[in-house]
């Protein structure tokens, strides 16, 4: 059965669901990408008659850190390495009985599933200049241009095998709540493929109100690391201002003095590292559409930094692979009432020969490069871990 299903979308509609239309989108594409991107889900949006045959479920959405930041006249960075476009939405309609494919069943029996095999990862950084990235990001800090940056690394490994397989065990990876996958047009072997095991949610939308879940912090799962991450004065700081950042930007699409941190700083775990999580929550101004929530959310501030303007504009000259679908929005949008997005980090894209994958972090001014080069790459050895079998 068809893996390729996108977080957020609701578990009892995945073994109904399958693809009714899609819109690609990319950079360069021109176009009113808003309005084409409200029209879709007005189109393929759920209706009352949800779960008949035939009846609208909604639309996969997946946006690229360089479609927001075009969306947002903000600078959008190195040309990515794979071929995923910067948007791509997927409207998924009901299955007529014994008809289509329906995206995800019980999982099938283990010898009955296909295999694959992935090569040496290969970073395109080395060691030493990410941590000159680091440093450098440190100077732009103490010059007073940014508070906190997102400095994010990418691998890349060749790979042959099954994708479903693959994206299984990614979107499967221990606490991966926002764990989800899309794929290409059309049957057989995909062109490419997106898969997620992300831990983060996004935003999420449920009638008028709002929520962002931002990740800040990182130690291993240990008590020790527990002690260290819930002690630390850099990690409290880093997640304080990404809190800040993520209450600003809600309060763009937000009715005046609705916006609350209903929880600061709470420890969950993804596979073997504690993250720091929080939750804000504010209520929607009438009459916004999807694509305004977009705008005024993206690109995501946790993978970003503040001021956002600057901290894209720096990222863009200091990273020297595009994002891709990475460091974005993927998710589900039921309608423009009921949004369900995680962010995509721990997040990989591939083609039929290679795997692209992102990992970073936050940068303040007391960060220590080394770390920061070390805290990166455990979080991409938690989806290389889980592509080793």
């Amino acid at each position: 059965m068809e893996p390729f299903a996108p977080p957020g979308m609701d578990s009892a509609c995945r073994s109904t669901a399958v693809e009714a239309d899609r819109l690609e989108w990319r950079a360069g594409d021109g176009g009113d990408l808003p309005a084409a991107i409200d029209g879709f889900l007005a189109e393929h949006g759920r209706g009352p008659d949800h779960g008949r045959p035939g009846s609208a479920c909604g639309v996969g959405v997946l946006l690229s850190h360089r479609a927001s930041a075009v969306m947002t006249g903000a600078a959008a960075g190195a040309e990515p390495p794979s071929a995923v476009p910067d948007v791509v939405l997927v409207a998924f309609e009901h299955a007529e009985p014994s008809t289509g494919e329906p995206l995800e069943a019980d999982p099938p029996a283990a010898e009955a599933r296909g295999d694959y095999t992935v090569g040496e990862w290969t970073p395109t950084w080395t060691p030493g200049a990410h941590a000159e990235a680091v440093r450098e990001t440190c100077r732009r800090i103490a010059a007073g241009d940014v508070y906190v940056l997102n400095v994010v690394g990418h691998w890349t490994a060749p790979w042959e095998g099954d994708p479903a397989a693959l994206v299984r065990d990614v979107a499967s990876v221990p606490g991966a709540a926002w764990g989800g996958a899309l794929r290409s047009r059309g049957g057989g072997a995909p062109e490419w493929f997106v898969a997620s095991a992300s831990p983060e949610c996004f935003v999420e939308v449920d009638g008028s109100t709002v929520r962002t879940y931002p990740i800040k912090g990182t130690a291993p799962a240990t008590e020790a690391g527990r002690v260290e991450l819930t002690s630390s004065v850099k990690e409290r700081a880093e997640h304080a201002m990404v809190v800040d950042l993520l209450r600003n930007d809600l309060a763009q699409v937000s009715v005046p003095g609705s916006v609350t941190v209903e929880e600061l700083f709470s420890l969950r775990r993804w596979r073997d590292l504690w993250q720091a999580e929080s939750t804000v929550s504010a209520r929607l101004r009438p009459g916004l559409g999807f694509s305004d929530l977009l705008r005024g959310a993206c690109p995501p501030g946790s993978v970003t930094g503040t001021p956002k303007s600057t901290a894209l504009e720096i990222i863009a000259a200091l990273e020297p692979v595009g994002r891709g679908p990475a460091m974005g929005a993927f998710g589900f949008a039921a309608s423009a009432g009921r949004v369900r997005l995680g962010l995509s980090i721990r997040t990989l894209a591939g083609d039929a020969s290679r795997l692209h994958l992102w990992a970073g972090g936050g940068v303040t001014w007391r960060s220590d490069p080394d770390a920061e080069v070390a805290e990166a790459g455990a979080k991409a050895e938690g989806v290389m871990a889980a592509l080793r079998h």
